[in-house]
């Protein structure tokens, strides 16, 4: 079941789409890449009602262009990276707090997580450090490392995906947050050195990696049900 619920902030609203089990669950805010929230998000969101979550997929680029979305080819980079370039990160916060404030208010909700890919990785992760939400699930967020400082406000626990080979985010980078995530109990990460950036998105030919997709996926799977049951 699908549909769309408005998120009402102080200088507009947008969109949250929505995916529910029969029966709702533990809720999953799901935020998006540089793509928009199109058919890998779908995808996405569909693997985790499947395994009994309520999604929510807010619209964080509604403030540049309402529900834009693009194909994941060489072709839409430039436009998608043009779109996060325009992102007003202070606000972009806020939108995403407010979008998980009406998650958890959804009556077939119970517990709720956070889970962002790419840029929707760096935007959980700053997500987490300014809201209370009860998991926190972060794949590949170029923003991280350079924002290790907000770890000490993040109460989730938290688990982190890089891939070892990523031309956007150097290992150099990954390590410095495998290093500042080192010795706290509620937090992990695990780095895929075979993978390269966005290897989990199954609509992007020159992205995918299969195996390493299947490996952080199952490490999500458990995670996400220990945190949110």
């Amino acid at each position: 079941m699908t549909r769309t619920e408005k998120v009402v902030v102080p200088d507009g609203e947008f969109d949250l789409h929505v995916w529910s089990p029969e029966g709702g669950g533990p809720g999953v805010l799901l935020l998006q890449e540089i793509f928009g929230v199109g058919d890998y998000m779908e995808a996405v969101a569909e693997d985790l009602v499947a395994l009994g979550y309520v999604v929510g997929a807010p619209d964080m680029f509604w403030r540049i262009e309402p529900n834009w979305t693009t194909q994941h080819n060489e072709e839409a980079l430039p436009k998608g990276m043009s779109m996060v370039s325009q992102f007003d990160w202070e606000k972009g916060v806020g939108d995403a707090v407010a979008a998980l404030s009406v998650l958890k208010g959804l009556p077939e909700v119970g517990k709720v997580g956070v889970l962002g890919f790419c840029f929707g990785g760096t935007l959980a992760y700053l997500l987490a450090a300014n809201a209370e939400t009860d998991s926190l699930v972060s794949f590949y967020g170029s923003g991280v490392p350079g924002a290790l400082e907000h770890l000490d406000s993040i109460r989730a626990p938290a688990q982190f995906h890089f891939g070892g080979s990523d031309p956007y985010i150097s290992r150099d980078d990954v390590a410095k947050v495998e290093r500042a995530v080192e010795g706290r109990d509620t937090m992990e990460i695990h780095v895929q050195e075979d993978g390269g950036h966005a290897f989990h998105n199954r609509k992007a030919p020159m992205f995918y990696q299969p195996e390493s997709a299947a490996r952080a996926w199952s490490l999500t799977e458990e995670f996400l049900q220990r945190t949110l049951s």
